[in-house]
């Protein structure tokens, strides 16, 4: 793909159906009731998607939500967000992050690094930036350091699934067997953002990806959304894709719920927040999830079992 393609603007209005999400102007905040523990009916819980960058990645990611996506209710720094979800019972959290530019990448990956050093709870993912020099070596540094796998973000970053930079960080991973977490879904749409994500992302792109490389693990964040049931039969079909739940179970965006869990291959779906990038309450999804009547075994999975799994964390401890 030609990537000047993908980076023609986006104006508001352009894209309207119930998957468009962000048209120019930030929705609104939720001012629901949080909770000060998680549900006492819920199993021990991973969260499978919780963002941890230094603290001016986090500024300019709080100036960019205000002005184009939906207020953060929750702008804390990486070691205040992980003792706010720590002290409410959360027992594991997998930190993610993303590099927005070549050359970053190493100081994000050294933060998660301390910040695992600190708190026993947490599993760190490493990035890069696709297709940066060094790409490699970044990440074997960072997976020496205990980094435990690779987060990527099409929409930021703005890469093809099927360019030479990332069938390098495909072979990486797989060489020192680490998972992916990619968010390849095409929403949200933003006129805000560097590239169109509806000409990058799609479920038929990530299935070559998958099927070429059957023994990398990798997930999918937000269900897959938009395309919601090309993503239910992809984790159907084949054993080396994950999505996580992230936004997808709190009724906030318009069109943006997957099917219910029950239809879905519940071994390959993660629980995951999107703490503390949310407009409201930390523990609105988790609410959601004890209400809709699963059984005590299809809540371990997706709560716990299948984090386990896919980021090979060791010593689950379940109480924080």
């Amino acid at each position: 793909m030609d990537l000047k393609d993908a980076k023609r603007e986006i104006n508001p209005g352009d894209h309207r159906n119930d998957g468009s999400l962000i048209l120019g102007k930030p929705l609104p905040a939720l001012h629901d009731a949080e909770g000060n523990e998680v549900p006492e009916s819920l199993p021990p819980i991973v969260d499978a998607h919780v963002h941890l960058f230094p603290e001016v990645f986090f500024r300019a990611i709080w100036r960019w939500f205000d002005q184009f996506g939906w207020p953060i209710r929750y702008k804390l720094k990486s070691a205040e967000v992980l003792e706010f979800l720590l002290a409410r019972g959360l027992s594991h959290i997998v930190g993610l992050h993303y590099a927005h530019k070549p050359g970053v990448a190493r100081k994000q990956n050294s933060h998660m690094i301390r910040l695992c050093r600190k708190f026993a709870q947490l599993s760190g993912a490493a990035t890069v930036f696709p297709g940066e020099k060094d790409a490699k070596k970044i990440l074997a540094d960072g997976f020496r350091d205990g980094l435990c796998g690779v987060k990527l973000h099409s929409h930021v970053q703005c890469f093809d699934m099927d360019s030479e930079g990332m069938h390098e960080i495909y072979r990486v991973c797989m060489e020192h067997d680490k998972p992916l977490v990619m968010h390849v879904g095409r929403e949200p749409r933003s006129p805000a953002s560097k590239c169109d994500s509806y000409l990058l992302c799609s479920a038929a792109q990530l299935e070559k990806v998958i099927r070429g490389y059957p023994e990398l693990k990798v997930c999918v964040p937000h269900l897959g959304g938009d395309e919601f049931k090309a993503y239910q039969r992809l984790i159907r079909d084949y054993d080396n894709l994950w999505l996580d739940t992230t936004m997808t179970l709190a009724g906030y965006m318009q069109g943006f719920s997957g099917p219910p869990l029950e239809e879905m291959r519940v071994d390959r779906i993660m629980y995951g927040s999107d703490f503390p990038q949310l407009p409201y309450a930390w523990d609105r999804e988790l609410k959601k999830l004890s209400e809709l009547g699963l059984s005590r075994e299809s809540l371990r999975l997706i709560l716990n079992q299948n984090a386990i799994e896919f980021f090979s964390i060791k010593g689950f401890q379940e109480s924080g």
